[in-house]
């Protein structure tokens, strides 16, 4: 089951690459294993290595301030493509809490800062993803940009960004009450429904006192 969430303080990277699809996060050739685990050294795979598997020098997030971060800031449309779960676990076991992206207005089209399925796979695995506008997750590009090391806390409580300048900015986000509670309480489906045992309990003593009687 996940962890419970209530707010997390790391320091931010930069990813900045918009329409980030699920094989770009995890490769294909990887989603073989029924494991759960050791999905981490895989993530971003093809950007995160060269053809002879060392590591790319030259991929963003090996950058020396980027060591130990935490707190992933992305562009817009991040896991599109096909549904897999494993590109969240990959997220999560090499060390990311948090997934922040912006919304994007194109016309009458609102392109969305997560693709659902992705987001849906987040919440039931415990990785709180923040959807912000295009102007503060810009802000927060060009913060991490002149200090070096910035952390930054999401409190899920009260649903709010908060970065660790002298002067503190932060930014408010939006979340379903339910995706709250589930993050909360570290509910995945299965959780979520035991939280009904007792009343599942007597629905089906009833329902086979009824059974009985036909």
């Amino acid at each position: 089951m996940p962890q419970p969430f209530a707010s997390h303080r790391g320091k931010l990277a930069l990813l900045d690459r918009a329409n980030v699809d699920t094989d770009a996060i995890i490769p294909k050739q990887f989603l073989k294993s029924i494991a759960r685990t050791g999905f981490g050294p895989q993530l971003f795979f093809d950007w995160r290595y060269l053809p002879d598997g060392q590591p790319n020098p030259a991929f963003v997030l090996h950058e020396p301030r980027f060591t130990g971060a935490s707190v992933l800031v992305v562009r817009n449309n991040f896991g599109c493509g096909s549904s897999r779960e494993h590109a969240v676990w990959a997220i999560q076991q090499d060390g990311w809490q948090v997934v922040i992206a912006p919304w994007q207005q194109r016309g009458e089209m609102r392109v969305p800062a997560f693709a659902d399925i992705f987001r849906n796979n987040s919440l039931k695995n415990g990785l709180l993803t923040i959807e912000l506008s295009e102007a503060e997750v810009e802000e927060i590009f060009q913060l991490v940009d002149r200090f070096p090391n910035l952390e930054a806390t999401a409190d899920l409580d009260h649903q709010r960004v908060t970065l660790h300048v002298a002067e503190e900015v932060s930014f408010h986000f939006e979340i379903e009450e339910a995706v709250k509670h589930r993050l909360r309480h570290g509910l995945d489906d299965i959780g979520q429904t035991l939280q009904r045992a007792e009343a599942i309990t007597v629905f089906e003593a009833r329902h086979n006192v009824q059974l009985a009687k036909t």
